[in-house]
């Protein structure tokens, strides 16, 4: 399909655009359009850490355990679960009536084999794995967990809704090496993936999965409760052009856009036949992730000399708009707002900026020019104008920058290269993450300093990864607050990467949407009017 040309963001431009037509949707059909954060660039959820595949991973797939808007596990594929031997041995019991796609039963083995997999790729899982003597399948409907020590937060860690999603899958799909990506998507949840319709760079559809059986008891609440499919077919139409995007939205040839720019919400406001609303209230997480492996940021000293030249304020302008309910700073390692939250060290970032001082310390800690290679896209305009700002800094504190704009679907797929930077590898880029990912260490990747073996950046911190074990085996709240706040003394010593601040995306559906979940992008519950 030949994408149209992108308008530019003129009145002229918000009047009149035309987004390509619904193809095969029959008559009556109730069919939602919607314009994703990003093009779908990637499909495996246990592959990539990507918000817009881990929204399309809740369409397809289920997971074990679902999470509900307090941030509680409930069972969501698994009946329930019994506890044993003091927390030694879990019995997770499947639901029974649960299919794959193309209608084969789903076996207990094949989430053992999905959970595995997923663990292999993901910190959280890889946590719980680290506790477990045996995963076995005693028979189609028993998942036996045995443990090395008690592990309480279990169906936490096989119900969370952040990167990488636990996604349940075939064990002929489980057992594909996390290293590669699955491209066959078969599932067992709500909406089948249309692979027939995708079209890379414009758009991705979805249809209602006939054999999904929803739980029968519960309220849907997060990724929690029965997951009530009102929808025959759901279209994500990749529209990079915020002017494009709000105008579509406008005229009603789109239902839903996801991420609403900052400059465009006054108008979006104003028109009666729009919500405007944020859904998810713990926010997102901005941060600067740099290549701990390449120059010049495997040097700490010349990470903590940009940690110092950052503006929060300056930064949440330029992502969120000038209004202050949008976003907050200071904003440490954790969630604000959330109870790891806290302000120990936290002066590095909430003193007034020095920039000559931050030149100083870079030339101090042997800054010697090397090239800064900034991977920035251009198709997200929140990541876009953040980085901007930091390209700035670092060009008035003395970095030789080399600032490589491209496609967010590019800057995912060069972020795995461990390459030099002039060899087809990075130095930096500004990312972003759900603020219920970052509210603890169980599922905060940026906080991660596991070497080779964590996220794109790959520090390496020992000390850092043994406080994140204390907060596992903290005995309360209390405790983990502790261990949370030295934590983050230790981050703003070793610098895994450079919190930019809180902020809150607002989101803009049509009217004619009804009862859309509060939580990240999901089509469950909601229903569609005329």
């Amino acid at each position: 399909m030949r994408r149209r040309q992108v308008l530019s963001a003129t009145a002229a431009a918000l009047a009149a655009p035309r987004l390509a037509a619904a193809q095969g949707t029959g008559p009556g059909a109730r069919v939602l359009k919607f314009i994703p954060q990003a093009d779908l660039s990637t499909l495996d959820p246990h592959w990539n850490t990507a918000y817009v595949t881990r929204n399309h991973g809740f369409m397809v797939f289920d997971t074990l355990y679902g999470t509900d808007a307090e941030y509680q596990p409930r069972p969501q594929m698994v009946e329930g679960h019994t506890v044993e031997e003091e927390g030694r041995r879990w019995t997770l019991t499947l639901r029974e009536g649960l299919r794959w796609h193309d209608g084969e039963p789903v076996l207990a083995r094949d989430c053992v084999a999905s959970i595995r997999r997923w663990a292999s790729r993901d910190g959280f899982g890889a946590t719980l794995m680290a506790a477990t003597d045996e995963l076995s399948a005693p028979d189609d409907r028993r998942i036996l967990f045995r443990l090395k020590k008690p592990f309480p937060m279990l169906p936490n860690a096989l119900g969370k809704f952040g990167v990488f999603m636990p996604a349940m899958m075939p064990e002929r799909l489980a057992r594909t090496p996390g290293t590669t990506q699955v491209t066959e998507m078969v599932g067992s949840g709500p909406y089948r993936f249309l692979a027939g319709e995708r079209v890379p760079g414009a758009r991705a559809v979805y249809a209602r999965n006939e054999r999904y059986v929803p739980r029968p008891d519960g309220t849907s609440s997060g990724t929690a409760g029965p997951k009530i499919v009102n929808l025959d077919r759901v279209e994500w139409l990749t529209t990079p052009d915020p002017a494009t995007a709000a105008a579509a939205l406008q005229a009603g040839e789109v239902d839903w856009w996801d991420f609403a720019t900052p400059d465009l919400l006054p108008l979006l406001r104003r028109n009666r036949n729009l919500t405007v609303a944020v859904l998810d209230r713990a926010g997102y997480g901005a941060s600067f992730r740099m290549n701990h492996l390449q120059p010049p940021f495997d040097n700490p000293l010349i990470r903590r000399a940009v940690l110092g030249a950052v503006d929060q304020h300056d930064l949440m302008i330029a992502c969120a708009g000038d209004d202050p309910a949008m976003w907050r700073v200071p904003a440490g390692v954790f969630t604000p707002g959330t109870p790891l939250a806290n302000d120990i060290a936290l002066d590095i970032l909430s003193r007034p900026r020095d920039l000559a001082r931050s030149r100083r310390e870079l030339t101090e800690a042997g800054y010697k020019g090397e090239k800064v290679a900034f991977i920035v896209p251009t198709d997200l305009p929140h990541l876009n104008a953040m980085s901007e700002v930091m390209a700035d800094t670092m060009k008035k504190i003395g970095m030789n920058l080399d600032y490589q704009a491209t496609d967010w679907g590019s800057v995912l797929t060069r972020r795995a290269s461990r390459a030099a930077p002039d060899a087809g590898g990075w130095s930096a880029f500004v990312t972003f993450s759900a603020g219920a990912d970052n509210a603890t260490p169980a599922a905060n990747t940026q906080l991660r300093a596991n070497g080779g073996a964590g996220w794109f950046g790959w520090p390496d911190d020992p000390e850092l990864e043994t406080l994140r074990d204390e907060w596992f085996d903290a005995p309360d709240l209390q405790v983990q607050k502790t261990v949370a706040g030295r934590m983050q003394r230790r981050a703003f010593e070793t610098v895994p990467f450079i919190p930019l601040g809180q902020y809150f995306q607002a989101t803009a559906y049509r009217n004619t949407l009804r009862d859309v979940v509060p939580n990240f992008a999901t089509f469950w519950g909601l229903s569609k009017n005329g």
